[in-house]
């Protein structure tokens, strides 16, 4: 009996189906369920009616008995309160782990009261964390500690209150704002809210100082806002727009335009969406930002607190988009907490981060590094122009280079070497050359499930390699050793400088795992590189667009006033190809030139230009665009962001592979009718023309009319 009363309380009598199903509105179904309706016949489409209203009921049937339960459970007592004064409320830690994705949100407290007691206004369901639209063009957002905002597009990030960690840079109260540039192109960044000090202030201090704060950037409903949202021990930021002469510059341009916009929406929009968007940038999922594995955060910790106590040249190694320009940034910007400046090394001619490409260069960075290459171009203290995006056919050349540049570097910083991503074949010797000629410190090699370890290149692995321009230890001494100095491997600047040979004193190799994520492969790496160069050249001619004092639109290229440049001033010569004498010129024009400084003097020779016959080991003091040839005045005409002080030092033009965007030819507004230096009669069998460079005759050319077929 009692067996039957419970089934009969689990499946009602028919009666109720019926009530159930007249008081309900009619049963949603999904597309799969309608799809089944077309196929069931009608006994089986009324079982299955039956088994969802059946589902149905017994679900609100749960509901309604947790409710009555609810209710009938007493409420927990509180203790008694102590005498005094009583303590100010504040809202329950969150629940969040750190280092989630989500911020503290407001309508997930069990008790949703402000500090002074008053109600929480709820927040919107489809709000994950506390952000709020300050109005023209701000935002105003609050992390709490350890957690972050993971975002994509361009804004600039001002600390309110508490301390924020971007790309491993600490931004405390009170810094000046930084440009975040958190674009596609690359893995997102990260705002992180970095857990600091309790204050000894009371909570009523804590608020007043938050309000004095943020007085001269919001309105009173703002701060009431703040307060009553604000989490224990959390940071305040404020995200503005970007309106700067480089983001202006390339928003002119379509394909960089790309880059800098967030064009698409989501399916689902909120109002944070709303509010983020008016600024340039959204939400983005915490797995699309930069993922440092155990092994990358033990490698950064040691290097950095080796380099806050001397000055240690450290060399990173990998194999090609494994993350080595990732980590070097986050190196960088990790030192920069710790130390004033940190020298930069990069001998990558492809990939170059403060330069256009074809370079190796020698620089001392200040500050902080909060995007791609193409946002920082900087002007370095050393510069070579190679002229070419590898060095595959030159090897002794390029380690020329290297050592002159390195010649540079005066030991009262950090270095940090980055290097290029060929590390397989010869491009493993070559690196045991860079190696050896550098000496450092540390080696750092990266490597991945995708990219894994060739060869470790420890000391004895580098001891022991001939390289493709130094030779291994036994090679040195002809395998003679003296047992006296087998274990002395110390020496001084002095004896490395007076050494016959690269003096290699060993180092320390840690090994890193990357997690970095990238978009590039073997089938688009090569067009993925030519857009990152190209925005690399855009960012450094961006330095044309002077600062005004009033916001005025941008004048394209060729309505800049060049500099003259005579003929008798400068010597020529073209790297990547062997041009005709009487070609020369040809190359010249509306190319990409470096503008050089070599040791001879030009001032006797008056007739000009003169034609070197070998590449030099010069300084490059910067770079420009040829954008004419005046025969008659015998002058040339140069673009180029270089003041005229350092310019008036130059005397050598060096032209290379490297070849000027092409969107810097098609978007030239205001010429009518075909646009200079754009044509489709292009004659290609002009030496260093087509894509074959380095040939003067095409002796073994076939004719094009021998090539067509026979009549029979």
């Amino acid at each position: 009996m009692a067996e039957s009363e419970v089934m009969l309380r689990r499946v009602p009598s028919r009666s109720s189906w019926q009530r159930v199903r007249k008081a309900r509105p009619h049963l949603l179904l999904s597309r799969r369920g309608r799809r089944r309706f077309g196929v069931l016949t009608r006994s089986e489409l009324r079982r299955l009616r039956r088994r969802l209203l059946r589902a149905h009921t017994l679900g609100a049937h749960v509901a309604v008995k947790c409710k009555l339960r609810a209710r009938s459970r007493p409420a927990p007592r509180s203790p008694p309160a102590p005498s005094g004064p009583p303590a100010p409320s504040g809202p329950p830690a969150s629940r969040t782990q750190p280092g989630s994705c989500s911020l503290l949100n407001p309508r997930n407290h069990s008790t949703p009261q402000s500090r002074s007691g008053r109600p929480v206004q709820k927040v919107s369901p489809n709000v994950t964390q506390p952000a709020r639209d300050l109005g023209s063009g701000r935002v105003l957002l609050m992390l709490p500690p350890g957690e972050g905002f993971t975002f994509g597009g361009i804004c600039r990030v001002t600390c309110v209150y508490g301390q924020l960690e971007i790309y491993g840079h600490i931004i405390k109260q009170g810094q000046p704002p930084q440009d975040v540039f958190s674009v596609y192109t690359h893995s997102y960044l990260t705002i992180n809210g970095v857990p600091y000090p309790e204050p000894e202030k009371s909570q009523k201090g804590i608020r007043r100082e938050i309000r004095s704060l943020l007085k001269p950037y919001t309105k009173l409903d703002d701060r009431d806002w703040v307060v009553r949202y604000f989490p224990p021990l959390g940071s305040i930021l404020i995200l503005e727009r970007i309106q700067t002469r480089l983001v202006d510059f390339l928003k002119t341009y379509r394909y960089s335009s790309y880059v800098l916009l967030q064009e698409t929406i989501p399916a689902r929009v909120n109002e944070e969406f709303v509010a983020l968007r008016k600024i340039g940038i959204r939400r983005e999922k915490r797995k699309k930002g930069i993922c440092l594995s155990e092994s990358a955060l033990a490698a950064l910790e040691e290097l950095v607190s080796v380099s806050c106590d001397g000055c240690p040249v450290i060399l990173l190694c990998g194999a090609c988009d494994i993350g080595k320009s990732t980590f070097n940034r986050i190196l960088i910007n990790q030192l920069l907490n710790s130390i004033p400046g940190v020298d930069y090394l990069d001998c990558d001619l492809g990939q170059t981060e403060f330069t256009p490409p074809g370079c190796v260069s020698l620089l001392n960075i200040t500050d902080p590094l909060l995007g791609p290459p193409y946002t920082h171009q900087r002007h370095p203290q050393r510069m070579v122009y190679y002229g070419k995006m590898h060095c595959y056919s030159d090897y002794e050349n390029y380690i020329e280079i290297v050592k002159y540049v390195f010649k540079g570097y005066k030991r009262e910083s950090p270095l940090i070497i980055n290097t290029m991503g060929w590390v397989t074949g010869k491009g493993m010797l070559l690196l045991v050359d860079l190696i050896r000629v550098l000496s450092p410190n540390y080696v750092i090699q990266l490597y991945s499930d995708r990219n894994k370890l060739v060869q470790t290149l420890t000391s004895e692995y580098v001891e022991l390699t001939d390289g493709l321009y130094t030779k291994s230890k036994i090679r040195r001494y002809r395998g003679l050793e003296i047992p006296e100095f087998r274990d002395n491997l110390e020496f001084n600047d002095d004896e490395k400088e007076s050494s016959p040979f690269p003096v290699f004193t060993g180092h320390i190799l840690l090994t890193v795992y990357s997690e970095f994520l990238s978009s590039k492969n073997e089938k688009n790496r090569i067009k993925y590189n030519k857009i990152f160069r190209d925005l690399a050249m855009l960012g450094y001619l961006s330095q044309l667009m002077l600062p005004e004092p009033e916001p005025k639109p941008l004048s394209p290229l060729h309505s800049l006033t060049p500099y003259q440049v005579p003929f008798s001033a400068v010597a020529i010569r073209v790297m990547h190809a062997d041009v005709a004498p009487t070609h020369i010129l040809y190359a010249v024009n509306a190319s990409w030139v470096g503008l050089c400084r070599i040791v001879d003097d030009m001032k006797g020779y008056t007739q000009g230009p003169i034609l070197l016959a070998q590449s030099p080991i010069c300084d490059c003091l910067g770079f420009g665009i040829c954008r004419g040839i005046d025969m008659d005045k015998r002058f040339f005409l140069i673009l180029t962001p270089l003041p005229p002080e350092e310019l008036k030092t130059v005397n050598c033009l060096l032209i290379g592979s490297i070849s000027i965007p092409h969107c810097i030819f098609k978007n030239q507004p205001g010429p009518e009718g075909a646009l200079p230096y754009v044509t489709k009669d292009y004659k290609l069998h002009i030496p260093g023309a087509s894509k074959k460079i380095g040939g003067r005759a095409y002796g073994n050319a076939v004719p094009r009319h021998k090539l067509r077929p026979r009549r029979k």
